[in-house]
């Protein structure tokens, strides 16, 4: 057994870290201003933008893995070559700030039926592996520090997996989102070599019959137990991702998962808000009031945040991440967006609309042509108050597959409202 080195930064040890990184902020641009390369002015720009960028991730608790401390669940680990192009962001100031992250889909083949599914519509051929090459190495010129590669099941598909890993260098972070099907100890080991940080799995209840319900496979629960074995018998980082409807915070499930996830010694769990995209596109009850937001809130804030939590996996709720006081909706490129399996370049995985596909289409052009459209992260969560005409749309043209193709995709981008601009993304453009 290989083992992981993984720790929480709480109270003081959080403090000490925030003045390490502050102080290594400051000397890592001394250089590029020492050589010309930057104005004193956009010196002390930047250097506000990041400070301003860390100060929205102090809700979080600070997890180190092997030695490199994490911020949030889309921040690569600093100290690494990764964080330095996630900070390259803030130094753009002629165009707009480049995307950080991406979440790339390998493949629509999976063995489980979750019926939830964002990609549950997503029909058709997966994309030219030497497609995906290339674009792969256009997104890390162009400043992706993060790659979270998913599918289907991108362990049932390994050389294609393989072959993505392997022309991702230390400029980027990878994670890899997986139920455990298809993963052998060799498969990880591999793996590791190429820069993968963590594998992470779903885990939808604490309870295994539930769980295989859940992911329609009376394996499931077993498969993603094994998993979990290899990846620490391999001293790969474990981290989960749950999606729970709001009674689980009401009836212990939360509680349950929490517990189950510090015992299976993970690093992080994201907590996925039910959005009405794919498989429930047209489910209209998973709507969260002010007061079960407020009270989800409180519970992510209890376990990051207060000392007698500390030994518990740090938590990434988008609902928090999401909430306009913090970074709002950063899809379409603001901060990250998504290509799925058949090469359909998306603001995120769950607006199941489409600007052009990369098998067909410049990926240059399509990307700029979206990023027009999402120019600053808005209050707007567009996958909620879209679903229903991308619904209508999806029933009156007899489609049989999502994403809407692009020429009924701009039916939706072309006349939504997205809203205003985040106070963060408000005081950062103003930072020029």
């Amino acid at each position: 057994m290989t083992l992981i080195k993984v720790s929480n930064l709480t109270g003081r040890q959080k403090t000490i870290f925030n003045l390490k990184l502050k102080i290594s902020i400051f000397f890592q641009y001394i250089p590029v201003l020492w050589k010309g390369d930057i104005s004193f002015k956009r010196f002390i720009l930047l250097l506000q933008r990041l400070l301003l960028f860390v100060s929205r991730m102090q809700h979080n608790k600070f997890v180190k893995i092997n030695g490199k401390t994490r911020l949030g669940l889309y921040v690569p680990g600093f100290p690494s070559q990764a964080f330095h192009t996630a900070c390259q962001k803030f130094s753009q100031f002629s165009e707009k700030m480049p995307s950080t992250t991406v979440l790339l889909s390998i493949t629509s083949t999976c063995p489980y039926k979750c019926n939830y599914c964002y990609q549950k519509l997503d029909k058709g051929k997966d994309v030219d592996i030497e497609t995906l090459i290339k674009i792969v190495k256009k997104l890390q010129e162009m400043g992706i520090a993060f790659f979270n590669i998913e599918g289907g099941e991108p362990f049932l598909v390994y050389g294609r997996l393989k072959r993505v890993c392997s022309v991702i260098d230390a400029r980027s972070e990878i994670w890899i989102n997986t139920t455990g099907a298809g993963m052998t100890r060799e498969r990880l080991v591999e793996l590791k070599e190429m820069n993968v940080t963590a594998i992470m799995f779903s885990l939808h209840s604490p309870d295994a019959d539930a769980f295989n319900r859940f992911m329609g496979n009376n394996l499931a629960w077993d498969t993603m137990v094994a998993g979990v074995k290899l990846c620490h018998d391999v001293g790969l980082a474990v981290a989960f991702n749950t999606c729970l409807m709001k009674d689980d915070f009401y009836n212990s499930t939360f509680e349950r998962i929490m517990e189950l996830v510090r015992d299976f010694k993970a690093c992080l769990i994201q907590i996925i808000k039910p959005k009405p995209a794919g498989g429930w596109l047209e489910k209209s009850d998973i709507e969260f009031t002010l007061e079960d937001l407020a009270n989800i809130k409180a519970k992510v804030n209890q376990y990051n945040l207060q000392e007698e939590f500390s030994r518990y996996p740090a938590i990434s709720a988008q609902i928090i991440e999401e909430d306009k006081t913090v970074f709002g909706c950063t899809a379409g490129g603001t901060d990250r967006f998504y290509i799925n399996a058949n090469g359909d370049l998306q603001p995120c995985e769950f607006l199941n609309i489409s600007f052009g596909n990369i098998a067909v289409d410049n990926f240059e052009n399509i990307y700029q042509k979206m990023r027009g459209f999402f120019p600053w992260g808005g209050d707007c969560h567009l996958c909620e108050s879209c679903s229903k005409k991308i619904h209508k749309l999806y029933l009156e043209n007899n489609l049989k597959s999502l994403p809407l193709p692009p020429e009924l995709s701009s039916k939706i981008y072309s006349s939504w409202n997205r809203g205003k601009r985040t106070d963060l993304y408000e005081r950062l453009e103003k930072l020029k």
